[in-house]
């Protein structure tokens, strides 16, 4: 992460792999998404207390993709990570995937809802959860 002040975002950086390309040399549509699931689990394990328990667990209500520019191997990319809106159950976590010269290749967001493991039902976002979102927070 950059900082603890609001505003900040959160940054890893993906490897790329062979297996990502489709027959253009292009990362695949499709692995988008698992950079951003990863960039997504990557954030949750650096919380100070637990963000998924035997009780409760987040679910992707929405995912949305914007593709500005194909991403070819090889290439260094990262995702960033902040906060667009934070909910009672739910946050919106807006992303970008950049290139290291600043090429921004995807943005959007994905909407996680936290949920009971047992009934299905929205239930309050863990305290961890919203702390952090607190702090990747765009104004």
């Amino acid at each position: 992460m950059n900082g603890s002040s609001k505003g900040q975002v959160y940054r890893i950086p993906i490897a790329l792999r062979w297996s990502d390309l489709d027959a253009f040399n292009h990362v695949n549509n499709a692995r988008y998404l698992t950079f951003l699931e990863q960039a997504r689990i990557e954030w949750f394990e650096t919380l100070e207390a637990p963000w998924m328990t035997d009780e409760v667990a987040p679910v992707v209500a929405t995912a949305t993709i914007n593709f500005k520019r194909p991403i070819e191997y090889p290439a260094s990319i990262a995702v960033e990570l902040f906060t667009e809106r934070l909910g009672n159950t739910s946050v919106t976590i807006g992303h970008r995937i950049l290139a290291d010269d600043g090429t921004l290749h995807a943005d959007g967001h994905v909407v996680a809802v936290w949920i009971s493991r047992s009934g299905g039902r929205p239930v309050a976002l863990p305290d961890a959860v919203r702390r952090a979102s607190e702090s990747l927070l765009q104004a």
